[in-house]
């Protein structure tokens, strides 16, 4: 088993019309064992930017601190929020500076921008990324994510049509994979603001 997949995980970000949504699993296992039902692997970054981190839980929580630091950080210096676009350069360069002893995490970075146009990129280990204008998948059922994603995506969503396909997509692919699932967490980001809803799945 590859240590990416040690705590399990699936995350989702996906594009609509003006809104972009990205939704992650809630469970944190060793292995087939399971410890926890509420381990959040979607942090908010900034009111329109958001970043989801699957890999092993001790270098997701330390990734987390690590970014929310160095945004603090360009806030200060730049006076200004951090754009998706400078974000996602910051962490594939954050990763590949540590790539000879990686953060085992594959995060995935989703946002709007000033224009309110819609931002998707994933990464690997070392940061090296991959941008989407549909979306975008990331954890230890990405074949079950990518097939439902296709099967289902749409282009031009509204946030309600948005937040049903994450929904079906994310609950479809977790019920075939032992290592993610129990529970869900989805959120829509709007102009107007983001739209935060927990969804229960199966749990065995």
């Amino acid at each position: 088993m590859s240590i990416l997949q040690y705590n399990g995980g699936a995350v989702i970000a996906m594009k609509g019309l003006n809104c972009v949504g990205i939704c992650s699993d809630l469970r944190l296992g060793l292995q087939q064992q399971t410890v926890a039902m509420n381990f959040k692997k979607v942090f908010q970054i900034t009111d329109k930017l958001y970043v989801g981190l699957t890999g092993l839980a001790t270098d997701v929580l330390s990734l987390e601190h690590l970014l929310n630091f160095r945004c603090k950080l360009y806030k200060l210096k730049e006076n200004r929020e951090i754009s998706p676009k400078a974000f996602g350069a910051m962490l594939s360069s954050l990763l590949y500076e540590k790539r000879f002893g990686p953060w085992f995490s594959e995060p995935v970075v989703c946002g709007l921008d000033a224009n309110n146009n819609a931002f998707l990129s994933g990464m690997d280990l070392i940061g090296a990324p991959v941008f989407s204008d549909d979306f975008t998948v990331a954890g230890t059922c990405t074949q079950n994510l990518h097939g439902m994603c296709e099967a289902l995506y749409r282009p031009n969503m509204d946030p309600e049509e948005l937040f049903e396909v994450l929904s079906q997509c994310l609950l479809s692919a977790v019920d075939r994979d032992a290592l993610s699932g129990w529970g869900a967490v989805v959120h829509i980001i709007t102009p107007e603001g983001t739209i935060t809803r927990t969804l229960k799945c199966r749990q065995d």
